[in-house]
Order: structure tokens, then C-alpha cells, then sequence
């Protein structure tokens, strides 16, 4: 018997969402900000899903952004909360701790 410890890092995906994602994965799977028929069904499925995200958390959805993993997330986040309240000051309290993602973000602020 095999027992994967890090949920946190990666987890397998539930049948689910394998189910919803298999026609992503096989045959729409273009680039959803070009022009060809492929890509503009991505981009439809991807608003449906931003629409659908939303509605359930109750957000707007320009409040929902997709990002490729956590790295990107976490940078996104401290970067955004930074520039959004730089007018308030500068300091952010982070620990050796963390994530290097975070830690990495932090110093290219400071």
C-alpha cells in the first residue's frame, strides 16, 4: 500500500471533475484568447465557469481570476494587497517559515 502525505502540495482529482475536464483535455483545448473557433469555445467555457464560480460564492466575476498554481497565487495576492495599500505604508509581517513563494514576493516588495 502506497500513502501520498502532501494533499497540500497535489491531490488526486475526483472523478468529477476528471468527467468535466476530459473534453478539455482531448479536443478543446485552444488558446482561449485567439480568434479561431476552438479558442473562442474555450474562452465561453471559461466565462461560463468564472459566471458559475461566482454565483456560488457570491462574487462578482471579475472578482475571479485563474491562476496556474499556487507560486502565481500567492504572488498575485501579496502583490496586489501591497499596491492596492501602499499609501498606508510598507511593512509586512511574514516569518522564515513560509513558503518560499511568499517569502520570494515579500523581498522583491521590500
Amino acid at each position: 500500500m502506497k500513502i501520498y502525505a502532501d494533499h497540500a502540495a497535489t491531490t488526486p482529482v475526483r472523478e468529477e471533475v476528471y468527467e468535466a475536464m476530459a473534453p478539455y483535455f482531448k479536443g478543446i483545448f485552444g488558446n482561449p484568447s485567439s480568434l479561431y473557433s476552438i479558442g473562442r469555445e474555450a474562452r465561453k467555457d471559461i466565462e461560463e465557469s468564472r459566471n458559475l464560480i461566482a454565483s456560488t460564492i457570491n462574487a462578482d466575476p471579475e472578482e475571479i481570476i485563474f491562476t496556474s498554481g499556487g507560486t502565481e497565487s500567492d504572488n498575485l495576492a501579496i502583490q496586489g494587497i501591497a499596491l492596492a495599500n501602499k499609501e498606508k505604508g510598507n511593512h509586512i509581517i511574514t516569518s522564515v517559515i513560509e513558503h518560499h513563494a511568499v517569502l520570494n514576493t515579500c523581498k522583491f516588495l521590500k
